[in-house]
């Protein structure tokens, strides 16, 4: 079994001390497998959460609403967000393999969409919205520019600078290694969508072959194909010496892990964006939550998780909320070490949308400690899935939720496809937009 709140620590120097690191690990934990078919077999025990049989529903969850949020704590949110003492993290290195559209920053709904693909996704032969009538802009594309419409919108608001505001933050892009230089293309083209070049960062996700085992050896196999260590070790690289870097003009700046840490110790709050999220086409700025972050984050929260009730008619496993008696406190727990728990005794499942008040605080936890490495088989090797949600369980961590909920709302799947047009249509439709965007990028959209 596999306990996040122990987890054993990871030399994260570099790559080849982590690949070394990993499998330590599987010599460790798997010692009574004779192969990896029985790995395969058993993987759900092996990753199960120890404690299943003693959990709860959670406690004290906090609920964002007038009663819990004024507007002086508006006020400040506004106020960090505009000085940019936030930091802004989008991951863009998954890759749809659902959609079959590769990754999902470079989508174009006009190029990609065609109606033999539209059919695929969708089982239909018609669609409220037509891929050919958007506009020929990627997803990415798309991202970018709602942060940097609702961020000035924001500073006109507050009678501040658009341009000055835009300047003033900070962003981390991870990527990955495949689409690495189109999505810096993407940056150069748009004229870095009106962000100061030296403040956006990037990183570059690594891939990892399998392990094998042979004749009882586990070993590095480098014939065996190549797969990201899931987001995780995505959270866990940002720590690892020269893999941030500034991209201003064609060269790289490296910047060591004292260099960056130093950089983390100037925000007030990390907010991972998701690329997927549709929400976001329509709103990418949550006030409120960034509002509730800070206020818990001065009340000594290093880490605020967002949840979501399950739907008690059609309920689904997902990372879960529960009260754990051992550690005393509310956790997240992924939904691969769930084992037998039914859905319907989920009544709380993550939002996955993370905020890391004071950052490095979380993120020189995952550098000095490392996070819980759950494995899966994956094309007859073994691999490591570790999850960034996981450092919940070494972090003060709050749990939130709002007054009104929502259910999540993303593009995943051909059953999101549709959703998805239609947000990206809404996001064209709105006045004065698409004039705007060409004059901040310099572009004909």
């Amino acid at each position: 079994m596999l306990d996040p709140s122990n987890p054993q620590a990871l030399d994260l120097t570099d790559f080849a001390t982590y690949i070394n690191s990993c499998l330590m690990l599987a010599k460790k934990r798997l010692k009574k497998y004779a192969s990896l078919e029985e790995v395969a077999a058993a993987e759900n025990d092996i990753n199960a959460y120890p404690r299943l049989k003693n959990l709860h529903e959670p406690r004290d969850i906090f609920v964002l609403d007038e009663d819990s949020i004024s507007a002086r704590d508006i006020g400040e949110a506004t106020s960090s967000l505009l000085a940019g003492k936030v930091l802004l993290e989008h991951t863009c290195a998954g890759e749809a393999t659902r959609l079959g559209l590769g990754t999902k920053y470079l989508i174009n709904p006009r190029l990609d969409l065609t109606c033999e693909v539209m059919q695929r996704l969708t089982g239909q032969k018609q669609w409220p919205v037509d891929p050919m009538e958007l506009k020929s802009m990627s997803l990415g594309r798309r991202h970018m520019l709602q942060l940097a419409w609702d961020l000035s919108n924001l500073a006109e608001d507050n009678g501040r600078d658009p341009a000055k505001v835009l300047q003033s933050q900070t962003l981390l892009v991870i990527v990955n290694e495949a689409t690495v230089t189109s999505v810096e293309m993407d940056f150069h083209e748009a004229g870095f969508y009106g962000f100061d070049p030296s403040k956006v960062l990037f990183m570059v996700q690594k891939s990892f072959h399998g392990f094998s085992l042979e004749g009882g050896n586990w070993f590095y196999d480098t014939s065996s194909p190549l797969r990201l260590h899931n987001h995780g070790q995505m959270l866990m690289q940002t720590t690892m010496d020269n893999q941030v870097y500034r991209n201003e003009d064609g060269n790289k700046e490296r910047l060591p892990w004292p260099t960056f840490r130093s950089i983390l110790e100037g925000f007030d709050d990390k907010i991972s964006f998701n690329i997927e999220d549709l929400d976001y086409l329509n709103q990418a700025l949550d006030i409120t939550g960034l509002a509730a972050a800070l206020k818990l984050g001065a009340d000594g929260a290093r880490m605020v998780m967002e949840v979501v009730t399950n739907n008690p008619d059609n309920p689904q496993k997902g990372g879960a909320c529960f009260w754990e008696p051992k550690l005393e406190r509310n956790v997240i727990i992924e939904s691969f070490q769930l084992g037998s728990i039914d859905n319907s005794e989920i009544t709380f499942l993550n939002k996955n949308i993370n905020h890391y008040p004071y950052p490095a605080t979380a993120l020189s936890m995952a550098h000095d400690q490392g996070l819980s490495m759950p494995m899966a088989v994956k094309n007859g090797c073994l691999y490591f899935q570790p999850v960034q949600g996981d450092l919940n369980f070494l972090l003060p961590t709050a749990y939130v939720r709002r007054a009104n909920l929502k259910p999540i709302h993303s593009w995943k799947s051909g059953t999101t496809t549709i959703p998805a047009l239609e947000a990206m249509a809404a996001q064209e439709k709105r006045p004065g937009f698409l004039e705007w965007a060409s004059e901040l990028t310099g572009l004909k959209l």
